[in-house]
């Protein structure tokens, strides 16, 4: 069975891509390289045996999309990592955001319904249920107002496949992550973010390494039990197992609805500095971190019910905090030499 696995090299697409060709999945890659790069190939292929189909295609252009599906007629799944993802820049960008994620996730279900049956599995994110009144938060919790265009495109990408799915042959499964961490344990993929880092564990490495002089942990009087945001970190690796197992569920016809939603998460929160101490810890390195004032857009504490994950889907999460920060270290000290 031929997958599209867009967005393919970047952080979850390369590890999802591994967990596919080890299951016998058949991957093709879209990617345009703006936040990854060409060598993610050759770890995949490092890890696999096997080097997937690439194309370089930006997925705002509606006619390379439709080519794409002219050339490759068979494809009977797609799952859709490509967007551009950070909650700062969509706040300072959001025209870009709602090009990038929108259009693009538009053209691609327009490539699909033209098929009678297909598979579509959509990399949503907790951003859209806001600052959730309940800890821990289920799959049930109200969608809040979006704090940034980020969040917003992360919803109306969930109401656009809603829609559709309705009226074609797609079905769909939203899987909500909540703060992937860490890499490949051989270290031939990770994270590798183009400038400055938008998330906190690559942040912490970079400093640790010496890429980066001092750590800005932002704000330090949220409502927790150390002042500093409380956040759901999932290993990679675990996070694209789920995709797998999402894509099996709809290609053995077990889902229940045409469009199913699971959150993605280990159901424990941790606190910024938390995760600093936890690094520290396991790297045997001394973080330089200053607290500095708030982020727009940033909410105070998000961490994932994952009964339905772990009962319906049938997936659960298996390696830790340590596991997934040792490495990402190790991917660090590895790409730095």
């Amino acid at each position: 069975m031929k997958i599209l696995v867009t967005g393919g090299l970047g952080f979850i697409g390369s590890h999802t891509v591994v967990e596919l060709q080890n299951e016998g999945f058949d991957v093709v890659v879209i990617d345009d390289l703006s936040n990854s790069s060409i060598e993610v190939l050759d770890g995949i292929q490092a890890i696999t045996g096997k080097k997937p189909d690439f194309e370089q295609t930006d997925l705002r252009d509606k006619a390379a999309v439709q080519s794409f599906f002219a050339k490759y007629s068979d494809v009977s799944g797609i799952i859709h990592f490509a967007a551009s993802k950070a909650v700062g820049e969509s706040v300072e960008n959001p025209l870009l955001y709602y090009e990038n994620n929108i259009g693009a996730l538009v053209y691609l279900l327009q490539g699909l319904q033209a098929k009678p049956e297909s598979h579509f599995i959509f990399s949503s994110s907790c951003t859209v249920y806001g600052q959730a009144e309940k800890m821990p938060i289920t799959e049930n919790a109200p969608i809040q107002t979006a704090m940034s265009p980020y969040g917003n495109t992360k919803q109306i990408g969930e109401e656009i496949i809603q829609d559709v799915a309705k009226v074609s042959g797609i079905n769909s499964i939203l899987l909500r992550y909540f703060n992937p961490i860490g890499a490949h344990e051989s270290a031939n993929i990770g994270e590798l973010p183009k400038g400055t880092p938008q998330n906190l564990v690559p942040f912490i490495t970079q400093t640790a390494i010496g890429l980066r002089q001092q750590l800005s942990v932002f704000g330090s009087d949220y409502p927790t039990p150390d002042g500093t945001c409380i956040r759901d970190y999932i290993h990679v690796v675990d996070l694209a197992k789920a995709h797998v197992t999402a894509l099996k569920r709809l290609v053995n016809k077990a889902n229940a609805d045409k469009v199913e939603i699971f959150n993605l998460g280990t159901g424990k929160g941790s606190s910024v500095l938390e995760v600093i101490n936890a690094f520290e810890k396991v790297s045997g390195q001394k973080l330089n971190y200053k607290i500095v004032d708030k982020r727009p857009g940033d909410i105070t504490e998000a961490y994932a019910d994952t009964d339905k994950a772990n009962n319906v889907l049938g997936w659960k999460a298996e390696l830790s905090l340590d596991e997934a920060l040792a490495s990402a270290w190790k991917w660090e000290q590895k790409i730095r030499k």
